[in-house]
């Protein structure tokens, strides 16, 4: 800036005319005063484009320091989006292999009470056998034939408790598919709702 000020000022002095010299003695004094202030007023131009060159200089440096800020601000932002979203994909794929688990789940169960089934049907044919034997020993002797009523009996009753147990064993396995399939219907509402626009 003051390199700008001295060239102005050696402008100005050169566009100046030179003051005509007397014949008597040196230049007009009116023409020195016009100099003077001519001069004066340079140098006050030059120090107020000095000061404006400044403050202006300091404004942008301000402005690139926040552009700065701003800038890594929304890098840092755009990391945590990319990382929401990594996050994100990774749970829904979690959800879907807990989906397939629980799909095969479903199936064991329900070859599992498909198995029931037939072991009630069995069991009831079981009895049936034996209430047609128990008619059939009534009032005969019973020795050997006792004694496979004993058995037949005691198989009823083994399949019946298992029976029992297996019934048990299936609707507990139920209960906690229902609250697993909750679980995950929770989690998916959740997913949708974060991966709605803001």
């Amino acid at each position: 800036m003051a390199v700008f000020a001295l060239c102005l000022l050696c402008a100005l002095a050169t566009v100046v005319e030179p003051a005509p010299v007397a014949s008597l003695g040196g230049p007009e004094p009116a023409q020195y005063e016009e100099l003077t202030l001519l001069f004066h007023g340079t140098l006050q131009l030059g120090q107020t484009l000095n000061s404006v060159y400044r403050a202006t200089e300091a404004r942008l440096a301000e402005a690139g320091r926040n552009l700065h800020l701003f800038d890594r601000a929304l890098e840092l932002l755009g990391t945590e989006v990319s990382q929401g979203r990594d996050a994100t994909q990774q749970l829904r794929t979690s959800l879907s292999e807990i989906q397939v688990e629980e799909d095969a789940l479903q199936l064991r169960a329900e070859a599992t009470a498909r198995s029931l089934r037939e072991v009630a049907q069995a069991q009831q044919a079981l009895r049936d056998t034996v209430r047609r034997l128990q008619v059939q020993l009534r009032g005969a002797w019973l020795g050997q034939a006792h004694q496979e009523f004993e058995t037949l009996k005691d198989r009823a009753d083994k399949q019946s408790h298992l029976l029992w147990a297996l019934t048990g064993h299936v609707q507990r396995q139920r209960r906690e598919m229902a609250e697993q399939q909750q679980w995950l219907r929770q989690i998916q509402e959740r997913l949708h709702t974060a991966a709605l626009p803001a």
